[in-house]
């Protein structure tokens, strides 16, 4: 049931957000040298690795590492990204990853390639069985706020709880918080 109502709600995303798709596409490649999408390599479900894509928000010369163990990640940050990422717009092409079975609507954030603590907590805890999702029940506790610790240990609470009506209270909660920028450090 959770596939189909992921395929079914990514349908109807993109006839609503296709237009709005469209002029980011024209705004990134306007503001920025490069690609309009940055493909981001992924651990997915069973620590299978896929490739991820997002509106770029970087400059083309960034550091491929998360974007918490930067130094001064702002200097990276393109003229249009700052905007895109607050917003989280620039998650939107995910959707794609969803159409593809790569992700879900919800489910623990895919982790980088290169997250080596992150995967190996997730894999501890029996959490890398799940899809990864474009939201999850961490994000909606604290997203960029939390500890890796942290964020496990509620990947592993949404595994415990895990439900339709579990996700459509996160993403309900997730409408909330975009539409008030909360828990978004950069």
């Amino acid at each position: 049931m959770k596939r189909l109502f992921d395929i079914l709600l990514a349908i109807l995303f993109l006839l609503i957000a296709s237009l709005p798709m469209l002029l980011v596409v024209v705004s990134v490649s306007l503001t920025s040298k490069g690609p309009v999408l940055y493909w981001s390599d992924r651990v997915g479900k069973d620590n299978v690795l896929f490739r991820m894509p997002k509106f770029r928000t970087m400059k083309v010369d960034t550091p491929v590492i998360a974007t918490h163990l930067m130094k001064n990640p702002e200097i990276f940050v393109s003229s249009i990204g700052h905007f895109l990422r607050r917003t989280s717009i620039d998650e939107l092409p995910q959707v794609f990853s969803i159409l593809k079975g790569d992700m879900s609507f919800v489910g623990p954030r895919p982790a980088l390639n290169n997250q080596d603590d992150l995967i190996a907590l997730r894999k501890e805890k029996k959490v890398d069985v799940l899809v990864p999702g474009i939201t999850g029940w961490a994000q909606v506790n604290g997203r960029d706020y939390l500890s890796i610790n942290e964020k496990v240990e509620l990947d592993v609470e949404y595994l415990q709880r895990k439900s339709f009506w579990f996700d459509l209270k996160i993403l309900w909660i997730t409408f909330l918080k975009v539409i008030k920028r909360d828990s978004v450090s950069h």
